[in-house]
């Protein structure tokens, strides 16, 4: 509850409406809150490398010395707030666990098949299944086309994510993975393709194939080209390349986005004004919330407090992306009425 109240503060102190107060309950039930659907939480079962505190929306980007070390993310740990915390060690998919029922959340969960059955276990009926091409964080090391065959035909999965060939350097539309997403189509599997965002300095602390320029939305232009049938969720929602994004989403009706990571890894007036753009411009009902989730399990009340204290959505705006653009990309039996 203390932690919740902290959230709000910093929300008013932003500028935003008060953040609705079934999310700060720890009592409620399901039935007090409209369903939500996360399309982007990463299956893990401990701290994500690093295993720190993070300070949402307070990113600095700053110059820094090849002599020393940057700060991780380009977040200042030491004089932010509020933080949030990772869970102590064996207790994060249980503390998530309790924020998804309290929050009445249905996540996507990207992982391998032994991490994502753990999920699903722990969380019956709240756990879409999806997994990637690539084995674990090796770059270039590939799942072999049968085996994904046989997780997305007999074995339950339902996403093909999360596709991560920025960090290898490699652009989306390289002829050298057209199998995988060839066998998406085939399937009617939609895929989930990490573009944009990958934290301060990333080419230069942890990934250094990673390329920023990988991530302009406009290649994904051949891809979808030879695979007219394929349906696509940017992460991220390209960020920053803005312009790129409505130029693709204008090109293809079938494109959509998240706003996992970004919505809390960048400053607050810097999200909204990007979540904005894209509203405006006439895609609203292409924009899907998600959160990012790896390791913080309060980043989930926050992040859906940055959607339903937007002041530019209307209230049918907030559900569809909480709710209803989701739900109509997975193609879920059950729609929520707006």
């Amino acid at each position: 509850m203390r932690v919740c109240q902290t959230l709000v503060s910093r929300l008013l102190f932003a500028g935003t409406f008060a953040i609705s107060g079934a999310l700060c309950r720890g009592q409620n039930t399901t039935a007090d809150v409209a369903p939500v659907i996360d399309v982007h939480v990463h299956a893990m079962d401990e701290s994500f490398p690093g295993g720190g505190p993070m300070c949402p929306n307070e990113a600095k980007f700053l110059a820094s010395d090849p002599k020393t070390k940057e700060a991780t993310f380009g977040w200042d740990v030491e004089n932010c707030t509020p933080k949030l915390y990772p869970s102590e060690k064996g207790q994060y998919i249980k503390d998530v666990k309790a924020e998804m029922e309290r929050l009445n959340v249905t996540a996507v969960v990207f992982g391998d098949e032994a991490g994502v059955k753990k999920w699903q276990d722990a969380m019956p009926g709240r756990v879409i299944p999806g997994t990637s091409f690539s084995e674990g964080m090796t770059p270039g090391a590939r799942v072999s086309l049968d085996k994904l065959r046989q997780e997305f035909t007999t074995g339950g999965f339902k996403v093909m994510g999360e596709i991560g060939l920025q960090y290898e350097g490699l652009s989306p539309s390289d002829e050298s993975v057209d199998k995988y997403f060839a066998l998406a189509e085939e399937l009617d599997i939609p895929v989930a393709i990490h573009m944009g965002t990958g934290g301060s300095g990333r080419a230069n602390i942890t990934t250094p194939k990673f390329r920023g320029s990988m991530g302009n939305p406009l290649l994904l232009e051949e891809l979808l080209a030879r695979h007219p049938k394929l349906r696509v969720q940017v992460m991220h929602a390209g960020y920053p390349m803005i312009d790129n994004m409505l130029t693709l989403l204008q090109a293809n009706s079938h494109v959509y986005v998240d706003v996992a990571g970004l919505i809390w890894s960048y400053p607050i007036k810097e999200v909204n004004r990007y979540i904005q753009r894209i509203v405006e411009a006439g895609f609203e009902d292409r924009v899907m919330f998600g959160t990012d989730q790896m390791e913080w399990p309060k980043l989930m009340t926050y992040s859906i407090s940055l959607i339903q204290n937007a002041d530019y959505l209307t209230p049918e705006e907030k559900r569809d992306i909480l709710y209803n653009n989701a739900a109509r990309f997975l193609r879920l039996d059950t729609h929520e009425k707006k």
